[in-house]
């Protein structure tokens, strides 16, 4: 199958960039003709290391920018032949959609931001993918019909990504506690802050971890300047592989108030981590259903520290939870979600009518 992917761009610490990334680098090795079509950035060359053309397509929101890539998509197709179109962003998918009308190609989308209001957009695909059971049904009550959508949880273990990063766990104070994400409002960090200030106060050799970067860097590095526990919270900055914090600390926690499925916990659980979330979204899957991880309600700080509490003070309670966050873990692998993906290509190209041109089937593949 010849497949085309297109996003607004390739730049590192996007999550949606790194599912798309994963996704193309595994199709691609699985003996499929793969392309990305972006605006370009940081995993360009993973890319073309992985056997995937990479194409510019810029995707600035501006009427005549739109218009010429408009054009320039439609000679991709026509020169590059691609039998499906996925495309993982609002303004991937309102481009793509015209233009695959026009060639008859079948369009997939992805809803990864289901929080965003432009997400209902993604609804111009023949099929559409949910990134978890949770998007799902919000997408459904949003108006896109169950009969477009499917869901593929997201994961990554064995990605291309991930292949050559740091094994050599950081070395952490110990207790540690660790965050790892963008540091804006829907990833709940002043709740962790909150939270941390009771634990550090019971545990003063406590120390919280926070590796990212983002719009409120600012604001949260003041709010923990006023706090009791400043001197234990340490801000990491983004890092470009953050997998050895992982290895080394003691907790991974995640206070989302909004997270459609994080690829973050597939991380985590992959290092070996006690993991503390909130209940929202993806979440729960990830966790499986709190088996695999402890699950607190989102917005709650009290809740949060009494659960971080709990495995710092209970013997054995942090190396119990390390030992149950492998529990279904391969289903967290990357081979899982390539292989489910095909089956909603086979699923639109069936709708559109259209026969894949040369290429080698998912099922007549092995992992």
């Amino acid at each position: 199958m010849r497949i085309l992917h297109l996003l607004n761009h390739t730049t590192k610490s996007n999550g949606h960039v790194h599912a798309a990334v994963d996704l193309a680098c595994e199709q691609s090795r699985l003996g499929h003709a793969v392309a990305i079509a972006s605006g370009g950035g940081d995993f360009d060359a993973l890319l073309a290391s992985n056997g995937v053309e990479t194409f510019r397509i810029d995707h600035h929101r501006k009427p005549a920018t739109l218009l010429k890539s408009g054009w320039a998509l439609r000679r991709l197709l026509r020169g590059w032949r691609a039998d499906l179109v996925h495309a993982h962003m609002m303004t991937s998918a309102v481009l793509a959609w015209p233009v695959c009308k026009l060639a008859a190609v079948p369009l997939v989308t992805t809803v990864h931001n289901a929080f965003e209001k432009s997400a209902i957009l993604m609804r111009v695909g023949t099929r559409v993918i949910a990134v978890s059971a949770a998007v799902g049904a919000s997408m459904q009550q949003r108006g896109i019909p169950s009969a477009k959508l499917r869901v593929v949880l997201n994961g990554t273990i064995g990605s291309a990504r991930l292949a050559e990063r740091e094994t050599q766990p950081a070395a952490l104070g110990s207790p540690s506690i660790l965050f790892v994400g963008g540091l804006h409002p829907r990833k709940g960090l002043p709740d962790l802050f909150a939270a941390f200030e009771q634990v550090h106060r019971r545990h003063p050799h406590a120390h919280l971890y926070i590796v990212g970067e983002g719009p409120y860097s600012e604001t949260y590095r003041d709010i923990v300047a006023g706090l009791f526990c400043r001197d234990a919270v340490h801000f990491e900055g983004s890092q470009w592989d953050p997998f050895p914090w992982m290895l080394g600390a003691d907790i991974f926690v995640l206070p989302s108030h909004a997270d459609p499925a994080p690829l973050v916990l597939s991380e985590a659980r992959e290092a070996g981590c006690a993991v503390v979330a909130t209940s929202v979204d993806g979440i729960p899957e990830l966790l499986e259903k709190g088996e695999a991880g402890v699950l607190v309600p989102a917005r709650d700080p009290d809740a949060l520290a009494v659960a971080l509490c709990q495995l710092i003070d209970e013997p054995g309670a942090i190396r119990d939870w390390r030992a149950r966050s492998q529990r279904r873990i391969d289903h967290l692998r990357i081979s899982r979600v390539a292989r489910e993906t095909f089956g909603v290509y086979e699923d639109a190209i069936r709708q559109s009518g259209r026969l894949a041109g040369p290429g080698v089937s998912h099922s007549n593949r092995t992992a």
